[in-house]
């Protein structure tokens, strides 16, 4: 049975969501509250510069691939998909180390730097390699509903993966303080300290070293470009501009949104944005987490983001650059522990010009550079004038160049600017940590349990952060909708 469905928010998890749902035959309608789709996944253009101003790491094409495949479409059908070799860069205070784009290469650096880590380093990725497997085919496909949807034969004979952290299972293997930070750092994208991430999540250094880092021609919004095309092809319709002010319910069943002051009836409703925000849309008594309930969950880093523009090309770089030539556990401590503006940062950028020629005028060069913060912080122009600073001065002494005067213009991007354009709690940048009692059914649910026709998706919600995961989301909820509703 047709239903009319309206989806709040217009991010990768919405945008997927609404396929899913306009394929089984619903009437969907996308309310996005700014000028353009794609939620966190925007761009910024100036001058020719072309910068994606939120997510800027492809990994997992598997999983893209899987969507698109689910509509009898290839990511080829809408955007050009390069391997980056190398995959990234990372600087330390005394040396470099290189992610090649195959693990024969990993494996020669590692020995680089600690003979004989080779070993133990092959060992551990074919271990990350049957955690992605499991991850990937099994429990990231389950809604989020049971502590049953853990228990697998899989999950079973490997429990002891859930409860021994990341931290743990690296530094049993590895004694470099480099190599360890190199196999600790991709669960960070997860939201959480690797010594608070359960070692099962070391499926993350399979999708990295084991598939390798991508980037799509044009930028990620090449992404939210094929899956609003595709959305539209469904027939759903996309409303951007569309201010969403509030769910109303009747008789324990969501019944319409208000849009820019006008009532909007609807079978369903699917909310893809901020999942606090969103409940805030309804009155009290229709909401089924407190605010203390919000304020004990372990949040994600929110961060603090340049956007610049250079009149040259930079020396000494790949596509993507971590600066871990500060203490990673004191940063860490300065986001989850004890909040408050890091002493000294950790920080990344990322140069897409370096290997996309259409990312920049000719012989220029797009830097893109994040801090990790913790979220609710003090955000004023000072204190980010402050730490541009402190970051390009780093920057120029790691990569040996004066890159100053070479800046045209940059744009800054933090706390306050997540809370106004995403209604994001606290102006976290990523969601709800995946820590091991914030996984799977532990998670804020897809469906409300105090109002029927309600429905939520997103990275507050299962599987978590990340763009991949926010495309399974999508899946999962409508595949909820398709059984509770239809």
């Amino acid at each position: 049975m047709c239903k009319t469905i309206s989806i709040i928010g217009s991010g990768f998890s919405a945008l997927s969501a609404a396929c899913y749902l306009a394929k089984a035959g619903h009437n969907v309608s996308i309310y996005e509250k700014n000028n353009t789709v794609g939620g966190r996944a925007r761009q910024f253009k100036k001058d020719g510069f072309t910068f994606d101003i939120g997510p800027s790491w492809y990994w997992m094409p598997d999983i893209f691939e899987k969507f698109f495949n689910d509509f009898d479409k290839n990511t080829s059908d809408y955007y050009q998909l390069d391997k980056l070799s190398p995959a990234y860069k990372i600087f330390f205070s005394d040396d470099v180390i290189t992610i090649g784009d195959h693990m024969d290469k990993i494996c020669k650096e590692f020995e680089r730097i600690e003979t004989g880590s080779s070993k133990p380093l092959r060992k551990f990725i074919a271990t990350a390699q049957e955690n992605y497997d499991i991850a990937i085919n099994k429990v990231v496909l389950k809604p989020g509903l049971s502590p049953f949807e853990l228990v697998t034969k899989e999950t079973i004979t490997r429990l002891d993966r859930f409860y021994r952290t990341i931290s743990q299972e690296v530094r049993k293997n590895f004694k470099n303080p480099k190599l360890i930070s190199t196999l600790e750092f991709p669960v960070l994208f997860l939201g959480a300290k690797p010594n608070q991430t359960p070692s099962f999540y070391s499926f993350m250094n399979f999708a990295d070293f084991g598939l390798g880092t991508w980037h799509p021609k044009g930028g990620m919004y090449e992404i939210v470009k094929a899956m609003k095309s595709l959305a539209e092809s469904l027939g759903v319709s996309i409303h951007t501009n569309s201010n969403v002010e509030k769910i109303s319910v009747e008789n324990k069943t969501a019944k319409s949104i208000t849009v820019n002051n006008d009532i909007i009836y609807s079978d369903i409703i699917l909310s893809g944005a901020d999942y606090h925000h969103s409940e805030t849309l309804l009155d009290k008594k229709h909401r089924q987490y407190s605010e203390s309930y919000w304020k004990s969950k372990t949040f994600a880093p929110s961060s603090l983001l340049f956007y610049v523009g250079f009149n040259q090309k930079l020396k000494h770089l790949e596509h993507h650059n971590l600066f871990f030539d500060t203490d990673f556990e004191n940063h860490a401590e300065e986001i989850y522990d004890d909040p408050k503006w890091p002493k000294n940062p950790l920080f990344y950028a990322n140069f897409p010009s370096v290997t996309d020629a259409s990312m920049a005028p000719e012989n220029c060069e797009t830097g893109f550079f994040l801090i990790p913060i913790a979220p609710g912080l003090e955000d004023t122009p000072e204190l980010r004038q402050q730490y541009f600073d402190l970051i390009i001065n780093r920057f120029e002494e790691r990569t040996q160049q004066q890159v100053t005067e070479h800046i045209l213009f940059k744009a800054s991007y933090c706390v306050n600017d997540f809370i106004k354009d995403y209604n994001s709690y606290k102006g976290n940048a990523y969601g709800m940590a995946n820590t091991l009692m914030q996984t799977a059914f532990l998670r804020p649910k897809l469906k409300s349990k105090k109002v029927n026709g309600l429905y939520f998706t997103g990275q507050l919600t299962v599987p978590g952060p990340g763009v991949p995961p926010a495309l399974i989301s999508g899946k999962l909820v409508a595949e909820l909708i398709e059984k509770n509703e239809v």
